[in-house]
């Protein structure tokens, strides 16, 4: 038996997840499989689903999932939101739209209980990143996505945590040291060719935490071992989707599955990822 060990690494970026959901039916289209997979924000989301159906049946579905989702299965503003503000609540969203949608699709209760070994990354509130891998699964999920200000934190045997993204430790940190040889990087990206800001509080803040996960990643490839072979699938440029837009999912599944099988037949899983391929940039 081989010691190589294959983990995916899907990071954060709201409705932008969907680009991962492209990236893995291009990577398991090509026969690429992982021994486990570390998740964080809404790629905890996805990693979780993707870890209780690792086959192409199971993406197809969480590609149906996504292509019916709608902002208000994720961010409900409803006149409980208003009273919250006007309470002077600590958060802005309810999270149990987001829990029912988690709970109705999600094929297992416990994470131990995945096909393949998942693990999240989640966020105390000293900025240490928590690894999450037993207990129940939506709460871990609701843990690792509860963006600051916008869902309120979750607590975990005694800790309160929040979105995974903060942490100073990343996913991709967090694959390697769990002993990954061999790390496939799906990047929800960002909107790299948007105009002017994202209106609202909430898509500002959600631009901005992309903005965060992109530099994070970068970070992280400039100080990848030499020993950890790194492959980064192509995060999609020119985007003008803001990841509080829900009503792009199937385009952005349809181009990163395009973007990712070009990547895959040009030699990208061969090639070690630069942090030169994230790195933020006026587009033209």
């Amino acid at each position: 038996m081989s010691d190589a060990r294959t983990a995916f690494v899907l990071a954060g970026g709201g409705s932008l997840g969907a680009v991962q959901v492209g990236m893995l039916r291009a990577l398991l289209a090509s026969g690429v499989r992982p021994d486990f997979i570390v998740g964080s924000s809404v790629g905890a989301m996805n990693a979780c689903y993707f870890a209780g159906r690792p086959d192409a049946d199971g993406v197809e579905t969480l590609a149906g999932i996504w292509n019916g989702l709608r902002r208000s299965d994720v961010f409900p503003f409803t006149f409980s939101t208003a009273l919250a503000l006007l309470r002077r609540s600590d958060y802005l969203v309810d999270p149990s739209a987001l829990r029912r949608l988690i709970e109705t699709w999600l094929p297992f209760d416990r994470l131990e209980e995945a096909t393949i070994p998942v693990y999240l990354v989640a966020t105390d509130m000293q900025g240490i990143a928590a690894q999450l891998s037993q207990g129940p699964a939506a709460e871990a999920i609701l843990a690792s996505a509860a963006v600051p200000g916008i869902f309120p934190t979750v607590e975990i045997d005694g800790v309160a945590l929040m979105d995974g993204a903060v942490a100073a430790n990343t996913p991709l940190s967090l694959a390697t040291k769990l002993g990954a040889t061999r790390v496939i990087i799906l990047p929800t990206g960002y909107a790299c060719a948007l105009e002017k800001p994202p209106s609202g509080a909430v898509a500002r803040g959600l631009h901005a935490i992309t903005l965060l996960i992109a530099w994070q990643l970068i970070r992280d490839l400039e100080h990848l071992p030499e020993t950890v072979n790194a492959h980064l699938a192509p995060a999609l440029c020119p985007l003008n989707v803001s990841p509080y837009d829900f009503t792009q999912s199937r385009l952005l599944i349809s181009r990163a599955t395009a973007a990712t099988q070009k990547w895959i037949e040009s030699g990208g899983l061969t090639r070690r990822a630069s942090p030169l391929d994230l790195r933020p940039h006026r587009h033209h």
